[in-house]
Order: C-alpha cells, then structure tokens, then sequence
C-alpha cells in the first residue's frame, strides 16, 4: 500500500471520532437497558395486557413478522401504531446507529489490517490507546445489546407499527433484524469477527506486557521502590520526574486490564501458541472478578471466560488456569487491592503535604500528581465495583474499607492543589517545552536516517511551535491550544506504524519517546483541567449508589475518617461527567440520582454533627447548671457550720464537688465524655468547613446550610426540654434556669460557628423567633405556649382558688404553706427576675400572644359578669337611682343574687391582670435593657397623650407602649378584648347600662368580703384570698368599657367611689360581729383602688369616705398582725 493511500485512509481521525461515538452509543443502549428493566420507565404499553398477544407474537417470529396478515395479533399495535412509532423511534434509532457503528468498524479494522499496522504502547501510544478502546468498545456495545431482553419487541413493535402507517418495512429493519439474530450469542460472533484481527490485536496487547506488569505490583514493592515518594537526595528534589513512556506512567491499570481480558477472550487463539499472552492473560485474570463494561455494567470475567472456552474444542487446559486464577483472586485479591489502599493513603498523604508546602514543586514534579490521581482512582473504583457485586465471601473486609474517605480526600485534595497552582505548572512547562524539548526534538530529527517530506514538514513545525513558546504569554495569561499539534502527532504515529512506510517508527524509537513527553508537557499547558479529570473520573459511582452509602456509612462510624467524610460529597460533583451529548434524555436522571446522593451524604455529615453539637451543649449546661445560685446553699452551709464548730454532715451523704473541679486531671489519660464530644466536634467541624459550597450540575449546595437546618430542628427541641414541662405533674422549669442554660447554648453555637462556616448568630435568631410563636417551623410546641398554659393553667389557676397569694410589696405570687401538699414555691415563678427572664424568652411576641390569652380568659369572666348583671338587672337599676337613701338600699341589697360569685370573678380578673402588670414590667427592663434608644423616644410619645387627645390616638399610642412594657391608664389590649364582646341582640347603649350597673354590682357587694374568712398579711400587703386584686381589676375593666362606648371614665369610677363608700360605711351600722369582722381590713381596699388608678385622687376619696376611718383601720390590721404573731400562754 503507497503511502499516499495511507494519509486518505485518515486513520487518526477516524479513531478518535470512532471512540466518541462508541462511547455515545454505548451509554444509549446502557440508558435502553435500564429504562426497560424498570416497571415506571418502561414504555407504557410493554406493560398492557391487551399488547400481550402481539408482544408474543413479535418475540417468537422475529425478524420475520408479516404486519399486514396477522391482524389477530397485531390489531392492538394497529390501534397504538402512532404512539408506538412516536415513543419507539429513539430506541429504533439507537439500534440503527449500533448497526451503522459495527459497520464502520468494520471497515476501519480492515483498513488497518490490510496496511499492516503494528501497535507498541510504548512508542505509537495515542494509536494503540484508540486501537485498543476501539476493539473494547465495540465489545461492550455487543455484550451490552445482548443484554437487552426486550431488544426484538423493541425492533419488532417499531417496524409492525411503521408497516402498517407508511405501507412498507423500514429500510434498516431487514439488516438490523439479522444483526440482532447473529449476536444472539455474543462472544462466539465477535471471536469469529475478530478471527482476521488476531494478530494485530495481539500485538497491540503484547506491548503491554512490561508495562502492566511494572503497574501490576503488591504494596510492599511500591513501598520498597518509594513510588509517589519526593522524601530522597535534595539534588533529586528539582530534577524533573520524567519517564521514556510518560502517558502510561498514569494510564490506568483497570484500562489495561479490561484491554487484555476482553482482547484475549475474542483473540484466543494466541493463548495457545504465544506463553508471553498466557502469562498476561493469567496476571490479568488474578487481579478482578469483576471487569467493567460500562458504569454499573460489568463482565464476572472468571465465569464468561469460562462458559466460552468450554464451548470451544482444545481449550480444557485454558479451563483448568481459569479456575486457578479465579480461586486466587478470590482469595488474595481483595487484601493485594486493600494492602495498595492502605500504602495510597500514607504515601499521597506525604505527597500532598510537601507539594502543599512548596507549591514549586509542582513544576518538576507534576508526573507524580497525575500518577498518585490514577493509582487511588483505579483502587476506589476496583473497592465499590466488588463491593456491589460480592455478596458471598469468606472475607467481607476485603470489599468494604472505613478509610475509603481519606483516599478520596487526598484526591480532591490534589486536584485543588493543580488547579490552584496551575500558574506555577504552566511557566515551568512553558519553558521546558522551548528551552529543552524543541532542542531535543530538533536534534532527533536531524539524526534520521529517512525522513519523508510530508514528516518532516510535520516535525519541522512542532519545533517552530515549541521553539517559540514564552512565559510572558504564562503571565499575560493568553490561552494555550496544542490540539493541533497532537493531532498531527497522532496522523504521523499512524503513518509511520504503516508496514511498508518509509519512515518507520519503531526503528526510530527516540522519536516516540520525546513526542510522548512533548505531548505530556502540552497537556499541562492548554488541558491541565481535563488530565486531572481524565485520572481521577470517578463519575461510575454515580451508578454504584448502595456501595457507595455503605461506605459512607462505614466511614462516619470511624472518627479518625470523620475529616475526610466531606469527600464522598465532593466526589459526586463530578458525576457531570457520566453524561454524554449523545444520551442528553438520561441528563435528568443523572442530576436526581447526583443531587440526591450529594443531598443525602450531607444531610448525614449534619446529622451527626448536630447531635454531637448538642450532645455537647448539653454537657456544657450541665457544667453552666452548677453556677445557679440556688446550689450554693449547700456550699454556705457548710461554711457556716464550720464557722460555728458544728459537727460535719452524716458519712452518708456524698460531697458535692464544687463548679470546675472536673477540670481537675490527675491523669492525663482520663477522657471525659465531653473530651470525646470534642475529639468528634473537631474532627466533623474539619469536614463540614473544608468547602463553603459544592457545586452538582449546575446546583450549589452549601454544607454549612445543611448542618444550619439540622441545628435548627435539634436546637428547637432542645430548648423546649430545658423547660422540662410535663403536662401530667404540671411541673416546669424556672424561666430563669432556661434562661442560662439557653445562653451556654448560644455561647457555645456563637463561639463554634467560624470553625464551622456556620452562621450562628442567624441560627440562634432564627430559633428564637420561632420559640416567640405558638408554634414552630415543623409545627411543635415551644417555650411560648409552654410557659403561657403553665402560668395560666397551673400559677393562676392555683391563685384562684385560694393557695397562691399575689404580694404586692414582695412584687410576686407567694404559696401559702399546705400540710400535706408539696413544696410548690410560686414565687420561684412570679418574681421580677422570674419575669424578666420570661421576657428574654418569650420576646416581644411571646409576650403578646401570652397577653391575649390572659385576655381572653378575662372576657371570659367579663361575659359570665354580664350575664350576672342580666340577672340582677332591676334591682341593680333601683340601687342606683336610689343610693342617697341608705334604708331603701338596705332594703334592695338583700334581693342581689350571686354577688359572691361577682367578687370572686372580679378577683379572678385582678389576678390575671395583676399578672400580666408583672409580666410588662419584666417586659419594659428588658427593652430599657436592649434598646434603650428606643424606650426614650416612646416613653415621650406617652406623655404627649392628654384626656383631650383623640381616643383613636391615645389607644395607638398606647398600644406601642404596652408593647414595650410601659403601663398605660388604659389598656389597649383589655380594649380590644372586650370590643369582641358584644351580648347576643343588644344595643351598645344597653351595653354601657350593663357596665354601668356592673359597677354598682361590685360597690354593694364590696361589704360581704367584711364576713369572709380572710386575713390581711402586713408583710406580703395582700389578703388572703387575693381581695385586694379587686382594685386593678375594677379600674382597667371600668376604663376599657367606658373607653369602648365613649364615656367618661372619671364620672362613672367617681359614682362608683361614692356607692362602695356609702356601702361600707353602712357597716357600722351592722350589729352582728360576725358580719364586719373584717371591715377595717375591707376598708383599705378603697384606697387601694384611688392608688391604682390615675383618674381617682385621695381627695375624690375624702369627700365620700374619711381619711381617719382608713388611719383606724391600718392601725387596726397592724394591731391585730401583732396579736396573731404573739406567743400564747
């Protein structure tokens, strides 16, 4: 063949572009595969039972199916025929191009054949590189298309279907039918399709001999060798790592092997007459039980090996070494691949520090990078293909490796390391290429013996293009191409493999190895990203999902690996490459499949964090709980008594160890649980902070959002248990006490979030504004509704009935002591720092929704009061219009019904306010505290409010007030609260008579409380039945019904003034006793209520009551505390 025919034969191109649309041919028919072998994928009407009949049909009589005769069969597909065409073309298509694929194989095999081409990785390595995937490819096409089950109904239904629409078969049926028949049997078609190709396949194989087995080494010989290692002589250190067959010192081993293993079961017959290929054969088939195909599609070697030499006559022996080989790899392979593991990850983890260290290094030392990419990547993807595949081992710890994290870390780790140091790899390389490599080249060419014109043209502009290669254009940052010139390389590697060209490149070997190198050194310069990529593809995982869960999961119980788990996430954003421009409809799925998995690593990474996070915080508030003042009563205690020489405490009972005594280490080997918290913490924090966002076809997924949404659920729930509510005892924790431990959570989360990428501050925010609602994001309880229903259903409730008192001069709900009951202190609860604490909690909004349900509960009683006044209606109308006349309401008190029951729900009303008076006042010094530039401007804004100033106003102004804790004459929120209660068909004037007589209800009920049992306490300033919150209860009930209907306030608490005074000063008039026990006591209740209001003034009170009554009266109860205090005889 002249050499002219050669250079039209273009077998460079034809390769290249060959391999691609292998590979987008290979990865249709995988993509047909596993939509058919799905239920939900399949095509809909594969899955009919009306279709059954023809599905039949088709699969018995394929290819000979006769459309237009059997309607019997077939009426269905007529029915369907354009829904079938519509969703079958691209399958159809696609079995089209494997035809039209083969075909051109074909012919380029026979080409190269005829011109009797010769293969040595060694020196023609781009090549024999598509030589070889060329023939593998092709191989895998076939085996995978036989796989296919529903490959005839897929054909046969599409062409039955185009029959029936266009009148005629289409025109590939025929062929593509036939083709489908013939690889029935795979493996013995392409054996006799590759029968011609024998030899130069084998050829092509042989040169791999020294090759793989260099590469095919025990861990201990790489150890012995110092592979990956720059630790030696430091004149070594700058030399640069180079090699006379640069490309396949990182070419990788799992390529070769599936190279031998596949070319030598279709060309087997040099098994028998060459021991080289015996030997080859044998050392490959001992290193994997499984071979891949295409991603998750793999060949059991051993068994189809096997399978098809035993079909074949004169190959018992080759029986006997499959079955040797495969009981070695069984059993010695999973520890060879695992022992290569363990080394990777020392000697990367040394390579990757020193390169980290001196980034220079990269310059001379690149190889090695690209080397260390290959070796981890080969081994990881040899780990999770076993580890999927091997369900039956004697040694499961083969397949499964916990510090699989590390490696892949130090991959990524590497790449980052290239990519940020390209710069540095560039004007090493630039320089490298025109100072040394075009004088080299140049030399090489002058020292031919035959040098073609059309060579050494080709040669002749390398050395131009090399030779004028500067590093400015490295600091000018212009772009590198040298497509070009390796495509020119690969044209003359194929002229010159030619048997009868005149220029021979084996008998030029210098040449090869220094455009091999030249060609290593372009790729650094203009495709230093696609080399990293092409070493460390790890994009098959994708389709390993189980396997590589397993692995995770396995790596997070190790907590040396926990650092290096972040890598697993990591790994998936370069599952990208798994797709290809021909299969864009998997393109989907694979981004599912890619976000889900990258998704699901994280949110377990969080997961763990979270809980080690708040396992520690709960460690943390154990120690912050030991600070709390009340657990220093002990520690007093004991100094006292030791003070006063009093004998110690009892042996049996333990001592307390003071706050920090664990702090306190004897031996430095005693580890704490929350010593293990942290070793955790750290080693998680590494992980979760290594990257701030990780980018998965063309979605970004932060990982400090994942831990953020974990914290936030886990921080929820546990500040709801520092509460300790339970809603059987209707026990709680102090607002105080949650307070601190929440701020030992808040200091922790603060202090720990930069080393976690973590916004703390917005997390904690976040959390506590939800803590302020009723709810929470996922719809549980929180502190707000909590502590609102304790305060309601436990401290007020118990307050109502009699057992808690409400101390104005203690300013807080006290328990009155019960024989028999426990130990319930409500002024743990009610006190100011109880309720600034709530404040803190609650916030703002909290304490709202908290003062809308005690409001509500206060309608409520307004409601039964109303109803109460119904009732008493008449009598209440003629006591007021009678009340100068003491005998005709002497007369008319007596026919009152319930005013027991009118006083006991005021009371109740004064309680609940009284409350919320406490509460508001915790609410204003928190505010004061946090925003003192704001208390000011509204606090002026309140006193700007006159009796004049419009109601409208003075309610708004008033309500931005309340909310910040400021008292207010009148209560915005009681306003709007009784505004919503309006009796069933009445008139707002009937309402207002209904609160005017209210008021005259409670003035002439007022004396009854004289015969109560009830004690006035000196110290606590309140009765004991809580009477005295009568006075706040009648002035914000009075002031918020009269603000509703318009009226004058100070008129209506003025008439009420003087019916309460006029009624209990009828108490004098009383003879029995037993009736105004009590009125001295009753009659402080009056002054109580002047003082409570800001529209009633002690001369108001003079005019109706005198002032020495009430002097007698406080000298009276003073008296009497002291009688009841004195000792009896």
């Amino acid at each position: 063949m002249t050499l002219p025919s050669v250079y039209q034969h273009k077998f460079a191109e034809k390769l290249t572009i060959l391999n691609d649309r292998g590979q987008g041919v290979l990865i249709r028919m995988y993509n047909i595969k596993k939509t058919c072998a799905g239920t939900r994928t399949k095509p809909p009407f594969l899955l009919e039972k009306a279709m059954e009949p023809a599905l039949k049909y088709v699969n018995k009589k394929f290819p000979s199916l006769d459309a237009r005769s059997n309607t019997q069969h077939l009426g269905q597909v007529h029915k369907e025929k354009g829904e079938i065409i519509r969703v079958l073309s691209t399958y159809y298509q696609s079995f089209v191009d494997v035809m039209e694929f083969r075909d051109h194989v074909y012919e380029l095999l026979n080409t190269i054949d005829a011109s009797q081409c010769y293969f040595d990785i060694h020196l023609n390595y781009d090549f024999t590189k598509n030589y070889l995937d060329l023939v593998v490819t092709y191989s895998a096409l076939v085996l995978l298309l036989a796989r296919i089950e529903d490959r005839k109904v897929l054909i046969g239904l599409y062409n039955c279907a185009h029959e029936m629409l266009h009148g005629t078969s289409d025109p590939s049926f025929a062929r593509l039918g036939q083709m489908v028949l013939e690889y029935d049997h795979p493996l013995r078609k392409l054996s006799e399709e590759f029968g011609p190709h024998s030899k130069a396949v084998t050829s092509a194989l042989l040169s791999l001999h020294f090759l793989f087995a260099r590469r095919n080494q025990a861990a201990e010989q790489w150890r012995s060798d110092q592979l990956l290692s720059l630790i030696g002589p430091t004149s070594n250190l700058l030399a640069p790592a180079t090699s006379d067959t640069m490309a396949c010192e990182y070419l990788s081993l799992e390529v070769m092997e599936r190279w031998i293993l596949v070319g030598f079961l279709l060309c087997h017959g040099a098994l028998s007459t060459v021991p080289q290929c015996l030997e080859l054969w044998k050392l490959a088939l001992r290193g994997s039980l499984y071979v891949p195909l295409v991603r998750d599609e793999v060949l059991q070697i051993h068994k189809v090996t096997e399978d098809f030499f035993s079909s074949l006559k004169g190959y018992g022996k080759r029986g006997a070494d499959i079955k040797e080989c495969k009981e070695h790899a069984a059993i010695h392979s999973g520890q060879l691949h695992r022992n290569r593991r363990a080394f990777l990850r020392g000697a990367v983890r040394e390579l990757e520090a020193l390169l980290a260290d001196q980034p220079g290094l990269l310059g001379p030392k690149a190889l090695y990078v690209f080397m260390a990419l290959s070796f981890c990547r080969d081994e990881v993807s040899w780990l999770v293909r076993h580890a999927e595949h091997v369900t039956k081992t004697k040694t499961p710890e083969d397949y499964s490796d916990n510090y699989l994290a590390e490696l892949l870390f130090l991959m990524e780790q590497l790449r980052g390391l290239a990519q940020r140091h390209a710069t540095v790899i560039q004007r090493y390389h630039v320089q490298y290429l025109a100072r040394f490599d075009a004088l080299v080249l140049s030399d090489v060419i002058q020292n031919l013996s035959v040098c073609p014109e059309e060579e050494s043209i080709i040669m002749s502009a390398f050395v131009r293009a090399l030779s004028s290669l500067s590093f400015k254009q490295v600091d000018n940052k212009e772009p590198f191409d040298f497509s070009g010139l390796r495509l020119d390389w690969f044209r003359l590697q194929a002229y010159t493999s030619v048997a009868k060209a005149p220029l021979q490149l084996r008998e030029a070997p210098d040449l090869g190895r220094v455009m091999n190198l030249i060609i290593f050194h372009t790729h650094l310069l203009d495709g230093l990203g696609e080399l990293l990529a092409e070493t460390s593809d790890l994009s098959a995982l994708c389709f390993y999902v189980r396997s590589l869960e397993r692995l995770f999961g396995q790596a997070l119980e190790e907590p040396a690996v926990l650092r290096y788990t972040i890598a697993f996430p990591l790994t998936c954003a370069r599952f990208d490459r798994a797709t290809h421009p021909m299969c864009p409809e998997e393109y989907p799925h694979l981004q599912v499949g890619a976000m889900g998995l990258c998704r699901g690593f994280l949110e377990q990474l969080a997961r763990q964090a979270s809980v080690c996070i708040m396992d520690t915080c709960a460690e943390q508030c154990k120690l912050s709980e030991q600070l709390l003042p009340k657990h220093c009563a002990a520690t007093i205690s004991k100094a006292r008594n030791k003070k006063a020489h009093k004998q110690p405490a009892r042996k049996g009972e333990p001592e307390r160890d003071k706050p920090g005594a664990e702090s306190q280490r004897k031996d430095r080997s005693l580890v704490t649980n929350l010593d293990k918290l942290h070793v955790v913490l750290t080693e998680l924090a590494l992980s979760l902070a290594h990257v701030g966002s990780i980018t998965v076809f063309e979605h970004v997924l932060a990982p400090p959002e994942f831990l953020s949404s974990q914290l936030e659920a886990r921080l929820s729930r546990a500040i709801l248990g520092l509460a300790r509510h339970s809603s059987a005892t209707q026990e709680v924790a102090r607002p105080s006490e949650v307070l601190a431990g929440l701020r030992t959570y808040e200091g922790f989360l603060v202090a720990l979030g930069p080393r976690l990428g973590l916004d703390a501050g917005r997390l904690v925010r976040s959390v506590l504004l939800q803590q302020t609602q009723p709810l929470d994001a996922r719809g549980e309880q929180t502190l707000t509704t909590v502590y609102t229903n304790w305060y309601l259903e436990a401290l007020l409730r118990q307050a109502s009935m009699g057992t808690i008192v409400l101390s104005p001069a203690m300013e807080a709900f006290m328990s009155l002591p019960r024989e028999g009951e426990g130990s319930f202190s409500a002024q743990e609860f009610s006190d100011i720092t109880e309720m600034r604490a709530l404040a803190e909690l609650l916030g703002p909004y909290g304490m709202k929704f908290l003062s809308d349900n005690l409001m509500w509960h206060v309608t409520s009683q307004v409601g039964e009061l109303k109803k109460l006044v119904n009732e008493n209606m008449d009598v209440l109308v003629q006591i007021r219009s009678n009340f100068y006349n003491p005998e005709h309401m002497a007369a008319l008190t007596p026919r009152l019904t319930s005013a027991d029951n009118v006083l006991k729900r005021m009371t109740i009303i004064g309680e609940i306010l009284s409350f919320r008076a406490m509460a508001q006042q915790g609410l204003r010094e928190v505010f004061s505290s946090h925003c003192p530039f704001l208390m000011g401007p509204i606090e002026c804004l309140k006193d700007v409010v006159t009796p004049d100033t419009d109601i409208k106003v003075t309610l708004s102004i008033f309500e931005l007030a309340t909310a910040a804790g400021l008292p207010c004459d009148i209560d915005p929120a009681l306003v709007a609260a009784l505004s919503s209660l309006k009796s069933d068909g009445s008139s707002q004037e009937e309402d207002y008579k209904a609160a005017c007589l209210l008021l005259v209800f409670i003035a002439v009920a007022l004396p009854l409380l004289a015969s109560q049992p009830v004690t006035y306490n000196i110290e606590m300033d309140a009765f004991s039945n809580n009477s005295h919150c009568l006075a706040k209860a009648i002035i914000q009930v009075s002031a918020a019904l009269f603000t509703i209907y318009s009226k004058n306030i100070e008129v209506h608490l003025k008439e009420f003034l003087l019916l309460a005074s006029m009624s209990l000063l009828q108490l004098g008039q009383e003879p029995d006793r037993l009736y105004t026990k009590n009125r001295e006591a009753i009659s402080l209740l009056l002054l109580r209520i002047v003082e409570e209001s800001s529209f009633l003034t002690a001369d108001m009170l003079e005019t109706c009551f005198p002032y020495v009554l009430l002097r007698n009266a406080y000298r009276e109860v003073h008296r009497e505390a002291l009688l009841s205090k004195a000792p009896t005889h």
